[in-house]
């Protein structure tokens, strides 16, 4: 789905965020969209991680209850760290709670109420088709397949590290991100040179600066006695 248009909704929204890919797709717009598009077998926040780093915009279902749901905010918080254009489509008068308006302040809304919303819909397909998303640029700091340092990353994965640090680090990140950490820590793993530079990379996906250095400091593996 390079390129395409991920879909972010909370499950009572479920039936306007699938009538809203229907229409998308009518139009030629690539879409996806859970759990339409998540295989069977596959991790769940992994997948969703992965299709939110391929697309170049996403919209936002938004109503009251994607407002006050855990798993949209944090949708929406990697789309900004991955500087996805993000269009919130309006279905409900509702003003964004203070993570979610942290966040989307500096978006372009879209109202789609009152109903009918099939008119709103099709405003929302001509918007995308006469302004697609332009490329994103590439985040500051670490570039793929280099170290901290500059010098290439040798290409290990998880399996190279020492599998407690390896854990240890993972629940530290789980407390800022949630589940995503799980993958997080496995794709970080596989670019990193060695453990002080996995952190590094990690820490460069939190937003904020006191949450770098706090995440930093809770990895250091406390010393075993002799």
């Amino acid at each position: 789905m390079a390129g395409g248009v991920f879909i972010s909704y909370s499950q009572p929204d479920r039936g306007c965020a699938f009538e809203l890919v229907e229409r998308l797709e009518e139009q030629g717009i690539d879409c996806w969209i859970a759990p339409r598009d998540i295989a069977p077998s596959a991790d769940w926040a992994a997948e969703i991680m992965d299709a939110i780093s391929s697309a170049s915009t996403m919209i936002l279902v938004f109503s009251a209850s994607s407002n006050q749901s855990p798993q949209v905010r944090r949708e929406v918080e990697r789309a900004v760290h991955r500087q996805l254009s993000i269009l919130p489509f309006r279905i409900e008068d509702v003003l964004p709670s203070k993570s979610l308006e942290f966040f989307l302040s500096t978006q372009h809304w879209m109202d789609a109420f009152p109903p009918p919303r099939e008119p709103h819909y099709a405003r929302l397909c001509a918007h995308l088709k006469k302004e697609p998303a332009a490329p994103r640029p590439a985040l500051p700091g670490l570039t793929p397949g280099k170290s901290a340092s500059g010098k290439s990353a040798p290409g290990r994965d998880a399996a190279a590290f020492d599998a407690v640090h390896l854990r240890h680090i993972e629940r530290q990140l789980a407390g800022f991100i949630g589940p995503l950490a799980k993958h997080m820590v496995k794709s970080a793993a596989a670019q990193a040179a060695d453990a002080d530079d996995l952190v590094r990379r990690l820490a460069e996906e939190l937003d904020m600066d006191a949450d770098r250095s706090e995440f930093i400091q809770r990895c250091r593996m406390p010393r075993r006695d002799a």
